[in-house]
């Protein structure tokens, strides 16, 4: 409760003495209030009001490849805050489904990181993400069938003398939180050790230290690649899925890890460059510091940005004067304009890995992992109104 006094008193005195610098307009003013304002009870019924339409609508019989596990991180959430005992059903459905794996061949001496969707890439971390849902479902109710092939798979990826199997932005978010999970479950400290050794070629590869920023893969590093304008050219979603990798790895990793001052720091600079390139009707573009590149609203970008922002909010990572603000503007986006009457969450980039010049996105353009970032985001919001 004092937590929440603390925070609106620090909101009203951004407004009073205009010391935020996105208090300068009126409607800027007017949604650093309304974040103070917000209700629990109207988040959740919007949790309810997507989560419900999404799931009456798809099978729960789907693979488990990035995308579908990306939405079960978010419906984990949803469920930890609800307590809906059929978004939990839901998501276990899913891992029986999968027989708790991701792909499925047994055969060591062919599994690959490169990319491929069939069942020898099981050292993709696209086929990985999925652990680390079944390690949420894992702790709820602990059975080790539900970890034995993650634990196989990873301990295997150990075990090889390899550093480069994230060398895509994505990829962090598939493949840092099952490190962290699996290292609280099994606490060998084989995970965290890997875990760094593998970001430490990612950051390598694709941290612009300039920016802050991350570029999608080596393919997009400025200047072999630009934007149409000759801008550096930093996917959103590319980036929303870095800053929520970073969340979810700094929630599990110990508190006296010798690399955690470092995913601070890099964290804290990506939540910098976020609230510089934030638009003001509270989305981000999809070339995030490009606008005309791809203009328009996107929502899972949007979506996972508002969450890893939260989450540096909830923890004392962030400062509510500068971010406050930020969230405020983008949750007007999320739950206004992003999501629509019918609980469809619209304007959601399709499946890709650049800001596509021309390519169109609606109301009607959704996704599984859209509604997964948003849920996310959501989740960790009423913690913030709750704290």
């Amino acid at each position: 409760m004092l937590g929440k006094i603390k925070r609106s008193l620090v909101v009203m005195l951004a407004i009073v003495l205009g010391g935020c610098s996105y208090t300068s307009k009126k409607s800027d003013v007017d949604t650093v209030h309304n974040l103070a304002l917000i209700k629990k009870d109207d988040v959740i019924s919007i949790i309810r009001k997507v989560n419900d339409k999404w799931q009456s609508e798809h099978d729960v019989k789907a693979n488990p490849f990035w995308h579908h596990a990306a939405y079960h991180a978010g419906n984990m959430a949803a469920y930890k805050l609800t307590r809906d005992s059929a978004y939990l059903q839901y998501s276990n459905d899913w891992a029986d489904y999968n027989s708790w794996t991701g792909a499925s061949s047994t055969d060591t001496g062919k599994w690959k990181y490169s990319y491929g969707e069939t069942p020898e890439y099981v050292l993709f971390a696209d086929w990985q993400a999925c652990f680390q849902v079944y390690a949420d479902l894992y702790q709820l109710e602990p059975a080790e069938e539900k970890i034995a092939r993650a634990k196989q798979v990873m301990e295997y990826q150990m075990s090889t003398p390899q550093g480069d199997y994230w060398w895509w932005a994505d990829g962090l978010f598939m493949g840092m939180p099952v490190m962290t999970r699996l290292y609280k479950i099994t606490n060998d400290s084989m995970y965290l050790d890997k875990l760094y050794t593998y970001f430490s070629f990612a950051r390598d590869l694709m941290l612009d230290k300039t920016t802050g920023l991350l570029y999608r893969d080596a393919k997009y590093v400025y200047p072999a690649h630009k934007t149409d304008s000759g801008e550096k050219d930093f996917w959103a979603r590319g980036n929303g899925w870095v800053i929520t990798a970073l969340a979810r790895v700094l929630d599990d990793l110990p508190l006296n890890d010798a690399h955690r001052e470092e995913y601070i720091r890099i964290y804290k600079n990506m939540a910098h460059a976020l609230a510089e390139s934030q638009q003001s009707e509270g989305y981000w573009t999809r070339s995030m510091l490009d606008a005309q590149q791809a203009p328009g609203p996107e929502t899972s970008g949007t979506a996972f940005f508002t969450y890893g922002i939260l989450w540096g909010l909830n923890n004392q990572l962030l400062d509510e004067e500068t971010y406050a603000p930020v969230v405020a503007k983008s949750w007007n986006y999320l739950s206004k304009t992003a999501v629509q009457q019918n609980g469809v969450l619209g304007f959601v980039q399709p499946i890709g890995e650049k800001a596509i010049p021309g390519q169109i996105i609606d109301v009607n353009s959704t996704a599984d992992f859209g509604v997964g970032a948003f849920l996310l985001a959501a989740s960790e919001l009423v913690t913030y109104i709750e704290d």
